[in-house]
């Protein structure tokens, strides 16, 4: 299930999308992945693994719809302060020490870094993963 949410999705949109993007001569595509693949995380592997596939598509797609114009990137949030987030732990006792920004991240804080790969002055960066998580996992 995991799998086909988080790797099936994202692969079934961009195969959607790319006869319009490409008909159009340029495009952008945006997938989101998770900080947690690149430090992994004890109980979750099916997330982790997940994400990881997402990272695969990200890179992989970009080589191959890049001679349409297409550039294909990805956003990796860290633990953020969400509804969705406190289901599955208390975000207020979240260890924060690890994160140089020292504390949770918001859902505002992933829209920045949406934008701008949206943006026209990202059309030179494709394959990318841009981490969103205070500088806890630097690359």
């Amino acid at each position: 299930m995991m799998m086909a949410i988080n790797v099936k999705g994202p692969w079934l949109v961009a195969r959607a999308a790319f006869p319009y993007l490409k008909a159009q001569g340029k495009g952008k595509i945006i997938n989101l992945t998770s900080e947690v693949f690149f430090t992994g995380s004890n109980g979750f592997v099916h997330y982790v693994a997940s994400k990881g596939g997402v990272v695969g598509l990200t890179r992989a797609l970009a080589a191959e719809l890049g001679p349409n114009n297409i550039t294909v990137n990805a956003v990796a949030p860290g633990f953020t302060d969400t509804e969705a987030s406190r289901t599955i732990a208390d975000t207020t006792k979240y260890d924060v020490s690890k994160t140089p920004l020292r504390r949770l991240g918001l859902s505002e804080d992933i829209v920045g870094a949406a934008l701008f790969l949206a943006s026209d002055d990202a059309d030179f960066i494709t394959g990318e993963i841009i981490l969103v998580d205070g500088g806890r996992a630097m690359h």
